[in-house]
């Protein structure tokens, strides 16, 4: 739904681009899939280097969203389009916080179980499933609805 105007090419880009935020971030649920199935490893192949930077230093995440929250979401001079994204990319990354501090306690009264590394694979996918979609609906110029999340995003951007 492109109800804010028209897009263009370099907003679209710029509208995909923080989705990589949480595609990075939900890297740690998958890695008992990724072992298990190797040929998925080929999605995170082109993100190696953001990777490396991003898990090098623990307060880069942090880093990351003040900066993209602050200058781009807070920014009424950016376009809607990007900064709904933006928001959206912020909140997938919030709930992912939540799910590991979730999988954390958990983990501690389970272990390795079987439904602890279900639990892990369920939230990297549902991951990698929002990211794609947001990705390739931004790309589109088409606003990316996902359910309950954008209307938060909704009622923060406006």
């Amino acid at each position: 739904m492109t109800w804010r105007g028209s897009t263009t090419v370099k907003e679209r880009i710029f509208a995909a681009l923080p989705y990589l935020l949480p595609l990075i971030y939900g890297f740690q649920f998958g890695l008992t899939l990724l072992l298990q199935f190797p040929v998925l490893g080929f999605i995170y192949l082109p993100l190696q280097p953001l990777m490396s930077i991003y898990y090098s230093n623990p307060f880069i995440g942090l880093i990351v969203f003040f900066v993209l929250f602050l200058a781009v979401v807070r920014n009424e001079r950016i376009a809607h389009f990007i900064r709904f994204n933006t928001m959206q990319a912020i909140l997938l990354d919030i709930l992912l916080v939540l799910c590991s501090f979730a999988i954390d306690i958990l983990g501690r009264g389970l272990g390795d179980s079987f439904f602890m590394e279900t639990l892990n694979n369920v939230i990297f996918l549902g991951t990698l499933a929002a990211c794609f979609y947001s990705i390739v609906q931004s790309s589109l110029g088409r606003y990316a609805e996902i359910p309950t999340l954008s209307e938060a995003v909704y009622a923060q951007v406006r």
